[in-house]
């Protein structure tokens, strides 16, 4: 068994190395690529000593380290591309609003972390390159957290894209956050594998639970943190991008999307740079709440051990894992909205592999904002939850005697044309870049992963019966395994929701249904502006017009 393990991941390694190799690459490259092959051939044969094997696999890694050192990329001269939009095509207030949100304010520093040249392991670099089974738990075996049958029965759907967070978390009783991070913890073994405390698990939701509440938002709340671990779970599972991550890789992504928003005040960073908030004056103005969020989680595991779950993590793997999750939360802030789409256009454009902490950043922030492109009864629920919570901005605005952010103003915002201009300009060109960077990382794999089970079969023809090579990690159930990935399926399904409900809302637009007053909101079928009152408000609208 372990002699086939080695023999696969060998046989990786050398089909991996060869899709980082680009014109100009050095010789010695492609010589380990031949070193590689004859160990994997004196391995298949029982030749291969241990020494043997070590030699070899330090001469890769030296030659990776070298092609990684070497790698450049192209500089993006970053645009505002809001430049594009034509004056008349959307209105003004929905231009201020993408404009003062998605883009950087003059002045301040240079926003998402520059393009670190990172070398990885070569564990890693050969679990990049192999059909491996992420042993993806189809339930949880796990006795120490009880599951409600309400829980039970929503979780059924956690592998869906209209997963109800909404619904578990009544079912729940309003704890979604932590059944959905406990439920993919034990999916993908993760407590298992990093040896986390299930006593420290349990109280550590418990603790993000209390901070996502500390402020009572309407929309940034343990609910949204709950959406967007499910959401990046979907997009790990579904288009097979798990298969390219190490465990500690995955184990990051969920991590830095349980934790991307906590402690969230339910106001923006321009909010907090005008009112010389605290965190403010602390983070320089700089991703204020960004960094806020990851920084407070990092102080809760550092001062209380009763909920560190990274207590039981190597030095190496702490640092690596700490180095991913900052650099995906700091992504979240929408400033970097468009030198984050420009980067990664840009890196589509180069033969290099793509560097993994920016796919990463890329997934997460498009999780956050993926509501628009979930179904109608989500998204209108969660639009709803968002305006309230800038109008409770607006109000601390008027209060303070500071003009209205964009937005934020309950007497006048445009609801739909927001939701629309949020669509075109930023919700469905992120999910295009999304889906062609996912396209280029997982086709070569696909490929080899079919060339490796060729080879497989053949070396099994070929191999002696007692250095008979057992195949590794290619039982699965179906939902996870490479060859259960449909590209087309995955991007026909956001599409399709981004057009209707794009549509929806400019049906409602053309209603003249347009500003907040006169769409009711309805919360778990609760109607919370009766008919009349709404007829009120148009019959107000109306009288204005005149």
């Amino acid at each position: 068994m372990f002699c086939a393990q080695i023999w696969l991941r060998a046989l990786a390694a050398a089909n991996a190395l060869k899709r980082l190799l680009t014109r100009g690459a050095p010789r010695k490259s492609w010589l380990m690529t031949y070193r590689l092959r004859c160990l994997v051939k004196q391995l298949d044969k029982g030749e291969a000593s241990l020494v043997d094997l070590k030699k070899n696999l330090e001469y890769a890694a030296s030659v990776l380290e070298f092609l990684y050192t070497e790698e450049t990329r192209r500089m993006v001269d970053l645009e505002d591309e809001l430049s594009d939009i034509p004056s008349d095509s959307v209105p003004s207030e929905v231009r201020n609003w993408l404009a003062s949100t998605f883009t950087r304010r003059k002045g301040l520093a240079a926003g998402c972390n520059e393009d670190k040249l990172r070398f990885r392991s070569i564990v890693h670099a050969v679990q990049a390159g192999i059909f491996v089974d992420r042993m993806y738990r189809r339930s949880s075996h796990m006795a120490a957290l009880s599951y409600p049958p309400g829980v039970v029965t929503e979780l059924k759907q956690v592998d869906k894209w209209s997963f109800d967070v909404f619904a578990l978390n009544d079912a729940s009783g309003d704890h979604s956050l932590k059944f959905v991070l406990y439920e993919l913890l034990t999916r993908y073994d993760l407590i298992s594998r990093f040896k986390i405390p299930v006593s420290a698990l349990i109280s550590f939701v418990d603790s993000l639970e209390v901070g996502y509440s500390k402020h009572k938002n309407p929309y940034h709340n343990l609910i949204h943190a709950a959406d967007v671990t499910q959401t990046i779970h979907y997009l790990l599972l579904k288009t097979g991008m798990l298969h390219w991550l190490s465990e500690l890789e995955i184990f990051a992504t969920i991590f830095a999307a349980a934790i991307h928003d906590y402690e969230h005040t339910g106001t923006t960073n321009n909010f907090h740079v005008q009112t010389r908030s605290d965190i403010s004056l602390l983070y320089n103005d700089h991703a204020v709440l960004e960094n806020h969020h990851v920084s407070a989680v990092y102080r809760l595991l550092q001062n209380n051990d009763e909920v560190n779950i990274l207590s039981n993590l190597s030095k190496d793997d702490w640092r690596e894992l700490r180095s991913l999750v900052v650099e995906m939360v700091l992504a979240t802030d929408m400033s970097c909205h468009f030198e984050q789409i420009k980067v990664m256009k840009s890196l589509l454009q180069q033969p290099d592999a793509i560097d993994k902490a920016k796919a990463l950043s890329l997934l997460l922030h498009t999780a956050d904002i993926s509501h628009p492109a979930k179904p109608w009864s989500l998204h209108h629920r969660w639009t709803f939850s968002l305006l309230e919570e800038f109008f409770r901005q607006g109000d601390k605005e008027a209060e303070l005697g500071l003009p209205f952010s964009p937005l934020c103003d309950r007497k006048s915002t445009m609801v739909a044309q927001s939701q629309i201009g949020f669509i075109d300009f930023i919700v469905e060109p992120t999910f295009t870049v999304m889906t062609e960077m996912i396209e280029k990382i997982m086709t070569p794999l696909m490929e080899e992963a079919c060339l490796s089970k060729s080879l497989l079969k053949a070396a099994k023809s070929n191999t002696p019966d007692g250095l008979r090579v057992r195949e590794v990690g290619t039982k699965s159930d179906g939902s996870c395994s490479l060859a259960s990935v449909d590209f087309n399926s995955f991007k026909a399904t956001w599409i399709r929701e981004v057009h209707q409900n794009k549509e929806t809302w400019r049906s409602q637009a053309a209603k003249g249904n347009s500003t907040n007053s006169f769409l009711s909101i309805t919360y778990s079928n609760v109607t919370i502006l009766p008919l009349f009152w709404t007829r009120i408000h148009i019959l107000k609208h109306k009288l204005k017009t005149f």
